[in-house]
């Protein structure tokens, strides 16, 4: 991943090939009073023609990737899938962008448009590192239930997480023995809530950013553990294209700051429709309709603002 020593936003996939390629969008200029009424943001793409049944595609993998899991073959696997919704009227991004801001101020939102990967609005919780010249931040984000004042989480939810928070730690020995864990603690995004840890770092030599950025994703929290094993795994057993979907984004290096979220509670936007996605993680005794059903609570975070 050549991102060490690279200036701009990143739109990066789950799995880089020449098809869905690392993008690093170079700012000519960075404002932050944006001219809403001039802008003209139109998707670039009609979305690919795809008829097979969404309820049958999570059954048939669900069945593959549990029976690795009980083969002890991986500790974790994360199973996604997406929906294509067709357009019912002609609603602009940017009123889509604008509807995410205002419904989900606790999460990252982003409206990425480029030639090579469409166009894609994000409404995400998940930082993958943020910092800026020696002092670092990055997050275990796993578990989700729906938003309470007194969320309960399972032993399933409370592994899954600490799953994400171990493996952080193993990467970020790698690189420092200066990092602090606080957590986890239950944190609220939109109308869920995940269990997430902090670590702060230090950081001597920002150069090697884009090593620690390859070291740490996927995390557990979108793929899977063994990592190499699970991210192979995936790309071959899932039913659908990631796409930019896990992937992360955000700014690299920008005025000395990088702000690098990854690429969930998103959607593709499409000229005829948008393609939402969502997963979630897969452990020995998960059960296949609980899993469902958290893929359907996680898909109505964008379903909501369409």
């Amino acid at each position: 991943m050549e991102l060490s020593g690279k200036t701009g936003f990143v739109v990066a996939p789950f799995a880089p090939s020449s098809e869905r390629p690392i993008l690093v969008i170079r700012p000519d200029v960075v404002t932050h009073e944006i001219p809403w009424d001039q802008l003209q943001v139109m998707p670039h793409h009609v979305s690919p023609s795809v008829h097979t049944d969404p309820r049958m595609d999570y059954h048939i993998d669900f069945a593959n990737f549990h029976a690795h899991l009980e083969n002890h073959d991986f500790a974790k696997l994360v199973l996604s899938r997406s929906i294509f919704i067709p357009a019912d009227s002609t609603v602009s991004p940017i009123t889509l962008y604008q509807r995410a801001c205002a419904s989900y101020p606790r999460m990252m939102i982003m409206l990425v448009s480029t030639s090579r990967s469409g166009m894609w609005l994000v409404s995400t919780p998940e930082i993958l590192l943020s910092g800026g010249e020696e002092d670092w931040q990055t997050v275990a984000l796993a578990g989700t239930m729906p938003f309470s004042e007194e969320v309960l989480w399972s032993d399933k939810n409370i592994q899954e997480q600490r799953y994400v928070a171990t493996y952080i730690i193993e990467q970020l020995e790698q690189f420092t023995s200066d990092f602090k864990e606080t957590g986890p603690r239950t944190i609220r995004a939109g109308h869920l809530a995940h269990l997430r840890s902090d670590f702060h770092f230090q950081l001597n030599n920002s150069q090697n950013i884009g090593e620690l950025i390859q070291a740490l994703h996927p995390t557990p929290a979108v793929c899977g553990l063994p990592k190499q094993e699970a991210f192979r795994f995936i790309q071959h057993n899932e039913h659908h294209d990631r796409s930019y979907y896990s992937g992360f984004m955000g700014p690299l290096q920008v005025a000395g700051n990088t702000n690098l979220f990854v690429t969930l509670r998103c959607m593709e936007i499409f000229a005829d429709g948008y393609r939402l996605y969502a997963g979630g993680g897969i452990l020995k005794d998960s059960q296949e309709e609980q899993e469902w059903q958290e893929t359907e609570i996680k898909l109505d975070t964008m379903r909501r603002v369409i």
